[in-house]
């Protein structure tokens, strides 16, 4: 996993999904574990779960 510096992960957070966010969180926390990346990548990736779960029971 390439190491993104605080702008260079704010430039590409909003394009990506949210199995890549999960797996970048998951990388920060098993690797340097950032404090301030790892609430970043956990605030987008509870965000996309949340959209998704509502499409979900929302039936669509």
């Amino acid at each position: 996993m390439i190491r993104l510096t605080w702008r260079g992960l704010n430039h590409i957070l909003s394009s990506l999904s949210e199995e890549e966010v999960k797996a970048m969180l998951d990388a920060e926390v098993a690797g340097t574990k950032r404090v301030a990346i790892i609430e970043r990548l956990h605030q987008r990736f509870c965000v996309l779960r949340a959209t998704r779960e509502r499409i979900e029971l929302l039936g669509g």
